[in-house]
């Protein structure tokens, strides 16, 4: 089979990664790619927004799949022109995605399949903003209704600051704050079957303890040892299944990967927002775990056909991923610095550790950062303990000036 992935960042890293592993790969391209992507798949330049361009770059490429990854072209439609010429997508459709491309949309939906939610408001002026921020009060919780990168949600008890994100988005969505700890759940639909996978924790304060502002997420760990047995079974009924139930009766079928961002509330589970695309970093460790090649499961979720899927086989490794940003990330992150390292984790670490590109490119003989997020370190152990050693362990052998890293992911759960 001939797989396009279009994206370049950690998370089509650790999708071309999986699929060079699949037997049944026989060629394997992304667009656009980066450093690291390059080392396991041909990368092909592309605008990767342009459904017409990548659609003609499948045609060219011969490809039998196409994995759209990040979640701009699936808003823009990508998928969609894809499809349009004849060549199996995996990924939603522009209009199913807007469960991601829009709060308000999502909230919506939600209602319509009755699935367990924070209660919000959906504001456009100033009046109704303050309206709201009074009505719910602290902690304050406003997230931009559009696609912001993970970076357009504010969490703060600073009234000033929460009604100055939410008066700098065209239209926000303020909502009660939800406790307890939050889980990442992905699925693959075809928009009837739904098949869950492994659930994961990410980390998106950009410090230590939880401190700083809110980034694309700097960790993520899976299993999740402290959570309740039958979490996914409980998920599968009240919010997956319900959902892709849903848009299939508004005429909006949702085919690709279902992301639910859940929070585990002292009054049971809740759904903090919901995805259209693998998450990144979760996406790095719930792969690491994956046994089943992934190739035919995507493929099956494009063409329809999930419910002849085997089930799933999993590892009983635990796996850890540590982000590595640049300089000043998130705010105005410095990029081409040289990347130094990297061949020793190869050396030294594999194949217990190794390292997922996210914002670089090449530079001649040098790899260097290009973006806020630059490197994902991913680890397997025999638990979350050894894993996160591991992954630590790879960390320090890495060079790159100004950088910076979380050093308590899985630390917590781990009982380190």
């Amino acid at each position: 089979m001939k797989v396009l992935v279009i994206g370049g960042g950690a998370r089509e890293h650790a999708l071309c990664r999986s699929l060079s592993l699949d037997p049944d790969v026989t060629a394997l391209h992304c667009a656009p790619g980066n450093a690291g992507i390059a080392e396991v798949a041909e990368l092909h330049p592309v605008d990767q927004l342009d459904g017409e361009a990548v659609a003609r770059l499948a045609t060219e490429l011969g490809a039998e799949l196409v994995v759209v990854g990040p979640e701009a072209p699936l808003v823009a439609g990508v998928a969609d022109a894809v499809r349009a010429v004849g060549i199996p997508a995996f990924g939603p459709s522009r209009e199913a995605a807007q469960l991601e491309g829009s709060k308000a949309f999502a909230k919506d939906v939600m209602a319509g399949a009755g699935v367990p939610t924070a209660r919000s408001y959906v504001c456009t002026t100033a009046e109704e903003i303050d309206e709201a921020l009074d009505a719910f009060g602290a902690p304050y919780v406003v997230k931009d209704d559009g696609l912001a990168a993970g970076k357009g949600v504010v969490v703060t008890d600073d009234l000033a600051q929460a009604r100055a994100h939410a008066l700098a988005c065209d239209r926000v969505v303020i909502e009660e704050y939800l406790d307890g700890p939050e889980v990442s759940l992905f699925a693959i639909t075809d928009g009837v079957t739904v098949l869950p996978l492994r659930p994961a924790q990410d980390f998106k304060r950009a410090l230590d303890g939880d401190e700083g502002p809110n980034t694309g997420g700097m960790g993520a760990y899976s299993p999740l040892p402290w959570a309740d047995p039958k979490l996914v079974e409980e998920v599968l009924a009240t919010v997956l299944q319900p959902t892709v139930d849903e848009l299939r009766r508004r005429g909006t079928p949702f085919s690709g990967l279902l992301y639910a961002g859940l929070a585990i509330t002292s009054r049971g589970v809740r759904v903090i927002e919901f995805n259209a695309r693998f998450g990144d970093p979760e996406t790095q460790v719930v792969l690491a775990r994956l046994r089943t090649p992934l190739a035919g499961v995507l493929l099956n979720s494009a063409n329809g056909t999930l419910e002849d899927q085997a089930p799933l086989s999993w590892s009983d490794d635990a796996a850890v991923t540590v982000v590595i940003a640049s300089h000043n990330y998130p705010d105005t992150p410095r990029t081409g610095d040289p990347i130094e390292g990297l061949d020793e984790v190869a050396e030294k670490d594999a194949p217990h550790a190794y390292v997922l590109h996210a914002g670089t490119k090449r530079d001649g003989d040098a790899i260097v950062s290009a973006g806020g997020r630059v490197l994902s370190v991913t680890a397997t152990g025999t638990d979350l303990e050894q894993a996160r050693e591991r992954a630590y362990a790879a960390v320090g052998r890495i060079r790159l000036d100004g950088s910076q890293h979380r050093t308590d992911i899985a630390r917590k759960a781990a009982g380190a």
